[in-house]
Formats: structure tokens, sequence, C-alpha cells
């Protein structure tokens, strides 16, 4: 019964609206706004580095505080449940009829926690990837991929390795409007467009 009562807190703190907070502060929506996801890249383009940072930074945040809290309560197997939900408040947040984020900052929040040396490769990645096509999205996709493949390598139980490829299989399909801009030559970069 605490298990489930923290998987589901693990799923409320995902559903905190980091982009509407900072967004809001500036009477901007971030649903209305830019590409209209409310996440850390939209909120830079269309507030500015600054709120882009800390939509991020908090993202980050919501994914380790509730993996870490499920570590804490269990151990591995509850922090892989807390893991998994948090990211999916973030994507599908009750509280805003499950339009959310693509859980990218908020999925790597928790995967910090349960495999620290895998996401700063993945990150790594995601900045090499990022600067030299200036496509954060392509940058994300290519750490989604990554990610499960680092974590089978170092000898993950099956159950992480799971979580990992269902995590990353979330953040590609929650990627598939920029996926379908790449195949057509019209995504953006970092710093402008969808």
């Amino acid at each position: 019964m605490v298990s489930v009562l923290v998987v589901v807190v693990a799923y409320l703190v995902g559903t905190l609206p980091s982009a509407h907070v900072v967004a809001g502060r500036r009477g901007l929506d971030p649903t209305k706004e830019g590409s209209g996801n409310p996440g850390a890249t939209n909120v830079y383009r269309v507030v500015g580095r600054r709120a882009g940072l800390i939509v991020f930074a908090a993202d980050l945040g919501k994914g380790a505080v509730a993996t870490a809290m499920g570590l804490a309560v269990d151990g591995r197997p509850l922090a892989t449940a807390c893991w998994a939900a948090v990211t999916l408040g973030h994507v599908l947040p009750i509280t805003r009829r499950l339009r959310g984020g693509k859980g990218v900052a908020t999925g790597g929040g928790g995967a910090m926690v349960l495999f620290p040396l895998q996401a700063v490769a993945c990150a790594a990645v995601f900045l090499l990837v990022a600067r030299l096509t200036r496509k954060a999205s392509l940058g994300s996709l290519t750490m989604a991929v990554v990610l499960p493949i680092l974590v089978a390598w170092a000898g993950a139980p099956p159950v992480e390795i799971l979580a990992a490829v269902g995590l990353a299989l979330l953040v590609v399909v929650r990627h598939r409007s920029n996926i379908q801009r790449m195949l057509d030559g019209g995504e953006g970069t970092w710093s402008a467009g969808g």
C-alpha cells in the first residue's frame, strides 16, 4: 500500500506545471506560444534563456526527487516505478487533460538517480548532437535511444531495461511532429521554430 502511494505521489510530482509557472510570470501560456509544448525548449524560445533553464532545472528536479523518493522508501524496484510515474505525470498530466511535455528533462532527472554514469554519457550525447545540428529535438531523440542501450550494456535488471525502453519510446512518440518536420526539412533550430 505504501509503495502504491509513493508511485501516485511520484505521478503527481510529474504533473507540476513548471513551464506554465515560469512562462506565466511573463504573462505567456507555453501551450499557446511557439511550438505549443510546455517544456524547457519552448519556454527558452518564447520567454528567454534564463526562463528556459529554470524550467529545465525544475523538470529535471521533478524526475530526480520522485525517483530518489522511491529509492529511499523501498530500493531500486520502487525507484524504477517512480521514474516511470513521474515521467508519465509530466507527459500525461491528469491536471491538464493529459497535455504535457515531452518527458526528456523529467525522465533525465530520474535517470540521474538510477543510472548516473549513463545519464552523464547521454547528456554528453545530447550536447554534441544538439550543438552540431542546432536541433534540441534531434539531441533528445538520440539521447532517448542511447539510454536503454547503455542501461542494458551496464547489466541492469530486466525491469530497469524495460522501463528505459518504455520511456525512450514515450519520448520518441512525443517527438513525432519533430520527426515529421525533420523528414520534411522544416524542423527549426533550438533557438527558433518547433
